[in-house]
């Protein structure tokens, strides 16, 4: 008798399996189809106002600035996902935010005037930026805004599909707590409006993720929002240890130490993942082992 086949994923685990590459190509796409549109409606401006300026500086301009953000995107990823934004909290980040939007547009400026510079040098021309500051910095407090609110929002959605983890011993209501919340062996996630529960000795492995821990469960990526240090604390001494400054792992799944020249280490863990293992937290991991 055949062994039953697996039930096809679902529309939602086919997405995830492409998520980077998907994020990869929309910030590519998304930046090619603005310089391209840009150009054209620039171009259009200058001939209805009669002004003498070249295709190629047209599409310098609108290019150069497109690229710019392109290249700040990594960094604007990183910063809203260390310094998140939620409705607790917006009154705190809001000054934090209104300071990332001017290093975004002096960034941004500074990118593309540079590749305007080298562009025009080509072509034997000097490209003049002037003082425009201000103008760039409205049009660009907007990009940012609008960008961050982009990140935010798919997060949330990535999240849902996903499958978002709480604490079991935190109900949404005033009834008492299932479980202490000091040492929880089960979590609870919530998935496209159904629950199921996870046990803490199932998590093979934990990475940070700003205000979130990323609880690593049989492929599954679950995100609990709690700080590393504190789900540190509340899982068990016994079965999980740091061995990174971002990542927790569970000592019953790794599989093998792996040792670097630079004395860091990776540890290889039963199910194929590879977590990264600081010289730091070696010796406090072999001792945990032997032990």
């Amino acid at each position: 008798m055949s062994a039953q086949s697996a039930p096809p994923p679902h529309g939602a685990e086919r997405f995830l399996a492409i998520r980077r590459p998907f994020e990869v190509g929309y910030w590519l796409l998304s930046c090619a189809l603005s310089a391209i549109g840009n150009t054209a409606t620039a171009r259009i401006d200058v001939d209805r106002a009669g002004l003498d300026f070249a295709a190629w500086e047209i599409a310098s301009w609108e290019t150069s600035s497109a690229i710019a953000v392109l290249l700040l995107v990594p960094p604007l990823i990183a910063f809203t996902a260390r310094w998140p934004v939620h409705l607790d909290n917006i009154a705190r980040r809001l000054p934090l935010y209104l300071a990332a939007s001017l290093v975004w547009s002096l960034a941004h400026v500074g990118l593309m005037v540079g590749m305007r510079k080298l562009v025009y040098a080509w072509h034997g021309e000097i490209y003049v930026f002037g003082d425009a500051f201000g103008y760039e910095y409205m049009k660009d407090a907007r990009t940012f805004l609008g960008l961050v609110l982009l990140l935010h929002v798919y997060r949330a959605l990535v999240r849902r599909l996903q499958g978002e983890a709480s604490l079991l011993s935190a109900p949404d209501d005033d009834s008492p707590p299932v479980e202490p919340v000091e040492r929880p062996s089960r979590f609870v996630v919530r998935k496209l409006g159904r629950e199921f529960l996870v046990a803490a000795d199932d998590i093979e492995w934990v990475q940070a993720a700003g205000n979130y821990a990323d609880l690593h469960v049989r492929g599954k990526v679950y995100p609990l929002r709690i700080t590393l240090t504190e789900l540190e604390s509340r899982l068990d001494p016994a079965r999980f240890l740091r061995v990174h400054r971002s990542h927790l792992v569970n000592l019953h799944r790794i599989a093998s130490i792996e040792p670097l020249d630079s004395g860091d280490g990776r540890l290889h863990l039963h199910d194929g993942a590879v977590v990264p293992c600081s010289r730091r937290y070696r010796e406090g991991l072999l001792a945990a082992m032997v032990g």
